[in-house]
């Protein structure tokens, strides 16, 4: 895909915007400073991409980073029903690596879901499981309900550095999954890779997700967090509502600027800035709505 083209179908934004969602799935941006407080409902908090383990200039310390953005979510004035981590919890894996990231998230306050990013099953998902499997979700996959919300995670990294890939198996769960919601229930997906064809030349699209946006148009409002680019984009597919997610390890360049994804060399004192989390509220009168915070 063009660069020009990419333009005309996603939209970027930076930190302090929230996306509000109302019931008939119409989406509008609003200055974050300007969003009224938490007044009721719940509110969760999106992380991704933290790569404990990478150890390259772009950021030596991705420890401290992860760890700054733990700080930032306990000390909220409201803590989430749930911490989601939308993958690449790890860089290449190992034991180690994910002991280390265990400790630094265990010492959140609120509850953590995760899903595995690639670099969290090479060679192997044993350790991803062994670490942070759950017993209720073998393969990875799972669903459940809170606040009159149906929420969906999947697991879409079966083609390592390829693309996204949910499977047969997957995709059947998540069709007769979603079957049985009214097409009134809001929808919220969880996965790592992006769903749609964010940008294909790079791998940032998962090759059968027209099958699972397929089965998400019927609903009245749905939104679809992930990760694994590095960067905030917002696309828009009907009533869908697609978003993608800063990291907490190191920014990535906007799709057609580099001649390859990867990590992106910013100034230090630029880095934080670039790094962050979303915090997300589902309000009974107000919808969904999230903000997309930076570190500094």
């Amino acid at each position: 895909m063009k660069r020009a083209a990419f333009l005309d179908h996603v939209s970027w934004t930076g930190a302090g915007i929230v996306w509000t969602l109302g019931a008939a799935g119409v989406l509008r941006a609003i200055p974050a400073e300007a969003a009224a407080s938490h007044t009721g409902g719940f509110s969760f908090v999106q992380i991704s991409d933290s790569h404990i383990g990478f150890t390259r200039p772009e950021n030596p310390d991705v420890a401290a980073t992860l760890q700054k953005t733990v700080d930032a979510i306990n000390a909220l004035p409201q803590q989430p029903a749930f911490v989601m981590h939308t993958g690449d919890i790890t860089h290449l894996a190992t034991p180690a690596q994910f002991d280390a990231a265990k400790q630094i998230l265990s010492t959140l306050r609120a509850p953590l879901v995760t899903l595995p990013g690639e670099h969290d099953v090479i060679g192997t998902p044993a350790n991803y499981f062994a670490a942070f499997g759950n017993a209720d979700a073998p393969k990875g996959w799972s669903s459940w309900d809170r606040g009159g919300i149906h929420f969906l995670s999947l697991v879409n990294v079966f083609d390592f550095e390829i693309s996204g890939k949910l499977g047969d198996e997957q995709l059947a769960f998540a069709e007769n999954d979603l079957a049985a919601q009214k097409a009134s229930t809001p929808i919220v997906v969880f996965a790592h890779v992006p769903l749609f064809a964010l940008f294909p030349d790079w791998g940032w699209t998962t090759i059968d997700g027209t099958r699972l946006i397929a089965a998400l148009r019927r609903f009245d409002a749905a939104t679809v967090l992930n990760g694994h680019v590095h960067q905030v984009a917002q696309h828009t597919d009907g009533n869908i509502r697609f978003a993608t997610a800063s990291a907490t390890a190191y920014p990535q360049p906007a799709p057609g600027t580099a001649p390859k994804p990867g990590p992106l060399m910013v100034p230090h004192e630029a880095l934080l800035g670039r790094l962050g989390y979303r915090s997300v509220t589902i309000e009974p009168r107000r919808g969904l709505q999230y903000t997309d915070r930076a570190l500094a």
